[in-house]
């Protein structure tokens, strides 16, 4: 039987830390705020350990670690080659810029140019000497030249008068540069130094005149002219020549197929 409404009620009384609140609770999860401060921890970390490998030392050809190589710096011997030559006269470079490093480029390549075999050849040669030659100067020099390499000379190094080589041999002459510099230069003028390795002799398993090396240094006149950096003279002096290496010789079959194999270069300061 219920209750009447007159009769007393009773109360229950809670202890403090559990009775019930009549507001919600203002510390209640934040889902973005969590997931921010996540990616800022992971950010961090990535930058820390980025920064801390830069420092680490980088591994040598060995495989061992060592102080991280500092980067290249020029030199007075690198090749620098600021303004490529694109031009040929006859197979050799031409158009260079009238600057101390152009007539450097120009002595180089034309070094290789009287030291290959076309100046062996009369007609190859003269057509050597119009593509070298300031215009001026190409007359004496192509007279000079066919004064010196005469058929007596021819024969010392085992050629016929016409400059070819016996049947079964290939003739071998290069000049490779080393280095060059250049002595008095103006924008009008210089002397270029070419210091040079070159290759002389005929290859073949019947020579008597096997390839030798030799070392010289070039030194040429050069006058600009045309736009262009041109020959007027030269003289050739013997070294410096380094000590030889304890290296075994190749042979001949070897050396021929080298020559045949390997191609000369072009060469820019």
């Amino acid at each position: 039987m219920p209750l009447p409404d007159d009769q007393p009620h009773t109360r229950t009384r809670l202890p403090v830390g559990e009775q019930p609140s009549p507001y919600p609770s203002g510390r209640q999860p934040r889902p973005l705020r969590t997931l921010l401060t996540v990616l800022l921890v992971v950010t961090l970390l990535v930058v820390a350990i980025s920064i801390a490998n830069r420092d680490k030392t980088a591994p040598t050809a060995g495989g061992q670690h060592g102080p991280a190589p500092a980067p290249p710096t020029g030199a007075p011997t690198a090749p620098s080659g600021t303004q490529p030559v694109g031009t040929t006269s006859n197979g050799i470079a031409t158009g260079y810029p009238d600057t101390d490093q152009g007539a450097q480029s120009a002595a180089a390549n034309y070094a290789v140019a009287l030291g290959g075999t076309d100046m062996f050849r009369t007609d190859a040669r003269h057509a050597v000497i119009t593509a070298i030659a300031d215009p001026a100067a190409a007359d004496a020099l192509r007279a000079r030249l066919d004064q010196t390499i005469t058929p007596t000379v021819l024969s010392g190094y085992g050629l016929d008068a016409q400059g070819q080589a016996p049947k079964g041999l290939t003739f071998v002459s290069r000049a490779v540069p080393i280095g060059t510099h250049t002595d008095g230069y103006t924008a009008d003028s210089t002397k270029a130094l070419v210091w040079c390795a070159g290759l002389g002799g005929l290859a073949g398993t019947s020579s008597t005149k096997p390839v030798t090396a030799s070392w010289y240094t070039l030194t040429l006149t050069l006058h600009w002219t045309g736009g262009d950096w041109k020959l007027t003279d030269y003289t050739r002096q013997d070294g410096p020549a380094p000590v030889p290496a304890d290296q075994q010789a190749a042979s001949a079959d070897d050396i021929t197929g080298a020559v045949q194999q390997f191609g000369g270069f072009r060469y820019a300061r």
